[in-house]
Order: structure tokens, then sequence, then C-alpha cells
């Protein structure tokens, strides 16, 4: 008879998994500058896990992670102001990163000429005034598009999509407005980002700045806003700056409070007390990676 071989089990300690929400905002676009009537620009792609996400997207699915993996995060910044001669450079959002998830970054405002259009991104930059220009259009399921601007003789701009709804076009009297952004209470508080930059305009008024973040479009010598920091927002068109430019991305993560978060080198950020039973953490900027005990 075959006794009683195995007398014991060899058991693996396995991690459990758990599970992070996630808000992934990349940096809006630099507004434009063609004399007063530079399009506003695109806020930054937004997509989160809790609760909508940008251009009418639903939420994404959560994250299942495992403590002491190492994971990666990126912050976008936001695009510098767009003067079209000399034209400027880094005027597009950069995207942000949470592991698998990317946000696009925005479009810039569209300058002079009819080739010089709004730019394509998370959200569209809105087209400048009196040139018949096309608006960029944003990203599925991250941002709207730009719109576009009057043509001669009105000139308003358009204003910038945000990650809520299009931007506005520009009219006989004034810049349009740039797109609202979206709601989130990923942090346990409600707060709007993604408000995409208002248009120009040269004696009117400037395109209001879309609801979260964005930049209020230029006037005459009134400079246009820049986009919010930690929004996504757009920078507002106009005059040449200097402000107008995106307001730089954000990641935020919300995770059972159990766990403990640690923010590696190379990032900004921070991680709240617990509260409702989740604990959050909010990165502001940098690139590097993060992990949970």
């Amino acid at each position: 008879m075959i006794g009683n071989i195995i007398s014991g089990l060899i058991t693996a300690s396995v991690p459990a998994v758990f599970t992070v929400d996630f808000l992934v905002i990349a940096g809006g676009g630099g507004g434009a500058g063609s004399g007063n009537y530079g399009g506003g620009a695109g806020a930054g792609g937004f997509r989160t896990s809790a609760g909508s996400s940008g251009g009418g997207g639903g939420a994404k699915s959560s994250l299942s992670l495992s403590p002491g993996v190492s994971y990666t995060a990126t912050v976008g910044a936001g695009g510098a102001f767009y003067r079209y001669s000399p034209a400027s450079a880094n005027t597009i959002g950069s995207n942000s990163v949470f592991n698998s998830t990317t946000s696009t970054g925005g479009g810039r405002g569209g300058g002079d000429g009819t080739s010089d259009i709004g730019g394509n991104g998370g959200s569209g930059g809105g087209a400048a005034g009196y040139t018949n220009a096309a608006a960029g259009t944003g990203t599925a399921n991250q941002g709207f598009a730009g719109a576009k601007g009057a043509v001669n003789p009105n000139y308003g701009a358009g204003g910038g999509g945000g990650a809520g709804a299009a931007g506005s076009v520009g009219v006989s009297n004034s810049g349009g407005a740039g797109g609202t952004g979206v709601s989130s209470s990923i942090t346990g508080s409600a707060v709007t980002r993604g408000g995409g930059g208002g248009g120009g305009y040269n004696s009117g008024s400037g395109g209001a700045g879309g609801t979260g973040g964005g930049g209020k479009g230029g006037k005459n010598s009134d400079a246009p806003v820049s986009g919010t920091v930690n929004t996504g927002g757009g920078g507002g068109g106009g005059e040449d700056g200097p402000t107008g430019a995106g307001g730089s991305g954000v990641v935020i993560l919300r995770y059972e409070d159990t766990k403990t978060i640690t923010i590696g080198a190379g990032l900004t950020g921070t991680e709240s007390a617990p509260s409702g039973g989740y604990k959050r953490a909010t990165i502001t900027a940098g690139t590097g990676t993060v992990s949970w005990a």
C-alpha cells in the first residue's frame, strides 16, 4: 500500500492584484498669434476610468496592478504659444501616459494663411480669423474639434476644442469661445478640466476660455491667456504673446487605502490621506515610475 507520499503542500506567495482608477490628461496646445486673429488651442486628451472620458467617450476599464511592480507615468507639458512668422517650435501639447493609457496632446491654434490650419490633437485647435482655413480635429474618446474663424472682413478666430465640447466659431465682433472641459470626481471633489482656448479678435473681444482651464483669447494689445497648469487647458489665441501657452497635463490615480504609493525620481506628486476607502496620488510633472506596497 502506498502511504501518504505527500506530507505537505508547497505554497508560493503570489502578490494579490489591486484595482487602480486613473485620470490621464495631456498638455494643452499653444494658442496662435497672427496679428490679433490667432486661433485658440485645443485641450489635451482626457481619458479616465472614473467617469466620462473626453470627446463624449465613456469610462475606460480600471487597471489591475500588482504590488512591487514599477509602472510608467508621464505628465505632458503644455505647448508653447505659436507665432506664425518666424514659426515657433513645441506648440503642440505633449502626451501624458500612465501604464498602457496614453492621452494625446492638444492641437495648437491656427495662424496666418489658409494653409496654416488649426492643429489636430486630443482636442483640435481653432482656425485663425479671415483666412477661411480649416480647424483641427480631436481624437476619438479624448476631445472635440476646434472651430473655424469668421472670414474677411469680420476676423474673429475660432475657439479651440475642449474635452467636453467643440470650440465656437469666430464671429464679427468676437473670437470664438473655447470648448468646455469635463468634470471628474476622482479626487473626491468634482473638478472640471480640459477646456479649450478662446480665439483672438482685433477690436471686439477675445473669445472666452473654455471652463476647465482654457485660456481667454487676446484683443488688440491685450495678450491672450495661457491654459491653467495641470488641467490640460488650451492656450488663448490673439496678439503675439508672450502668454497663450497650453496648460500642463496631470495624472491622478485612485486606489484602496491599504496601499501606499512610491513616486519615483523624475516625477513630482503627492499622495492624499485616506478618504472614503481610497487614497489618491496626483502627479503634476515629469516622467518616471510609480509602485505600490
